[in-house]
């Protein structure tokens, strides 16, 4: 189940929080006492209560904001413990100081705000002596490998044990937890107010993560980036997922240029059977495959991984996506797989400006000189411009001079005009002309401020949120054999970025 943490100044708040969260179909929360201001009384908040309470006030040491003396904390505890609330935290310092009274369960925690200690293994141990029901160790991640860690020592306890790591780079614990065994994890009433760093609101992990959902034999996907906050893939898979009826959660993965291929080398031990790429880790990832498909050896880049026992199968959907985007429009005919190879294409013979030589970009020129497109290449890096052109030998021009070539192909494969920057446009109004294909793999906002000034030119226009539902249709594909349903994931991303008002 989920522990919901309920962090208010006032008593009849963290009532009718819990109340709310009762009706919503919260099984357990946790009262933190340390953020009521004033007096605390803890009969009334345990009084008619609709459901089990975990009782915790926490020190500012601890991540918490109790400052009124150390015997009025132990106080409170035990007068919880009195009342017979259902679960009390102690940490390891005062458990022993805290005999076991009537039916309240024990949660004998550590918290280390700093970093995940490598002696995990210890300091269960020490945990275990102190009379729990529960093991509760809280820890900092600062590597990936910290993740695997935790919840290895998660699943092999003989006590039952919640195991979390907190940060960005922690988030994976917090769903992935209860596959391991953790009893609980924990979330927040709302994700504007988390209690610890990385904690999850009980809606994204109910509605999103389906953690409820999540067992021993689930299947583990995700997304490896850095950041990797920003992302919607988790939203749109796992919407997918839960509406094919299948087993299987995705999850967002913070990992860091230097950890990559730790990370790779322990995705097995996580169980994960597959990975969305992106930004910095598309090229570099592509030395980490023991197989790459024709699109993967072309670019250089990799989108997504398939593992199939010891075998890492790179391939990369942003290409096709981008080339039946820009093709349909034209006239051409989608594609019907992922390694079908290009027929005639209405790109051929046709000038077109790539801006951006980033992954997108490579992605998409690749495909443009394949299909026999004169393909120009501008960036606001003029050496990556020119190394991207000579690659594939194809143009480049310098960024200022962008507006010189009079394509019949624009794609911007750069971040301007992404959200907030939504007034930033790549290509100037007055250079867009009726003839052109516009299309922005920018897709938050879907209608950017280029696409906007095509429409007003009557281009032609593509939105990048048309790309981005097609590479994950296809990564979908690949990850379950079932056809990515574009019309849900199209409605997911809408609502995400707020398009469509939930």
């Amino acid at each position: 189940m989920i522990c919901v943490s309920i962090g208010r100044g006032r008593h009849r708040h963290v009532m009718a929080e819990h109340r709310h969260l009762v009706d919503q179909g919260a099984e357990l929360v946790e009262f933190r006492l340390d953020y009521i201001t004033g007096e605390v009384n803890v009969k009334r908040l345990l009084a008619d209560r609709p459901g089990a309470v975990l009782i915790a006030c926490r020190r500012e040491r601890d991540g918490g904001k109790w400052n009124k003396g150390e015997e009025a904390r132990l106080t409170l505890l035990r007068t919880a413990i009195a009342e017979g609330v259902e679960f009390v935290d102690l940490e390891d310092d005062i458990a022993g100081s805290i005999p076991r009274f009537g039916k309240t369960k024990r949660v004998v925690s550590l918290h280390d705000f700093r970093k995940t200690p490598e002696d995990l293994g210890a300091i269960h141990r020490r945990l275990a002596e102190l009379d729990p029901d529960i093991i509760k160790i809280c820890t900092m991640a600062n590597r990936p490998h910290d993740n695997l860690r935790m919840l290895e020592l998660v699943d092999r306890a003989a006590i039952p044990t919640v195991g979390i790591c907190m940060g960005d780079i922690g988030i994976p614990t917090r769903v992935l937890c209860g596959k391991f065994g953790s009893p609980f994890s924990y979330a927040t009433f709302h994700h504007e107010r988390a209690l610890a760093p990385g904690q999850l609101s009980f809606q994204q992990m109910t509605e999103v993560y389906r953690y409820d959902d999540i067992h021993r034999e689930t299947d583990v996907y995700g997304v490896i980036a850095d950041p990797v906050g920003h992302s919607l893939s988790p939203r749109i898979h796992n919407a997918a997922f839960a509406q094919a009826k299948l087993d299987k959660v995705y999850v967002p993965f913070r990992v860091l240029r230097e950890d990559l291929g730790r990370f790779i080398e322990d995705a097995s031990r996580l169980d994960i059977r597959g990975l969305s790429v992106t930004i910095p880790h598309k090229e570099a990832v592509v030395a980490k495959l023991t197989q790459a498909d024709g699109a993967v050896r072309g670019i250089g880049a990799a989108n997504t991984i398939i593992f199939q026992g010891a075998e890492r199968l790179g391939y990369n959907t942003d290409y096709r996506a981008a080339m039946d985007s820009l093709e349909e429009p034209m006239g051409g005919r989608a594609s019907a797989g992922q390694g079908e190879e290009p027929e005639a294409s209405p790109l051929h013979g046709k000038t077109a400006l790539v801006l951006g030589a980033g992954g997108a970009g490579m992605a998409i020129v690749y495909g443009l000189t394949r299909r026999g497109a004169r393909v120009v290449v501008a960036d606001g890096v003029n050496r990556k411009a020119a190394e991207l052109a000579h690659r594939f030998g194809c143009r480049h021009v310098d960024w200022a001079a962008r507006h010189s070539v009079s394509p019949e192909v624009l794609v911007n494969c750069t971040p301007v005009g992404m959200h907030p920057n939504v007034d930033e446009t790549p290509f100037e109004k007055h250079h867009l002309r009726p003839c052109m294909l516009v299309f922005d793999a920018v897709y938050n906002p879907e209608n950017t401020l280029l696409l906007k000034q095509a429409r007003q030119q009557h281009c032609k226009v593509v939105s990048g949120l048309e790309m981005f539902v097609r590479q994950a249709c296809l990564q979908f594909k690949l990850f379950t054999g079932h056809e990515g349903p574009a019309e849900l994931m199209r409605t997911v991303i809408k609502r995400a970025i707020g398009a469509v008002k939930m």
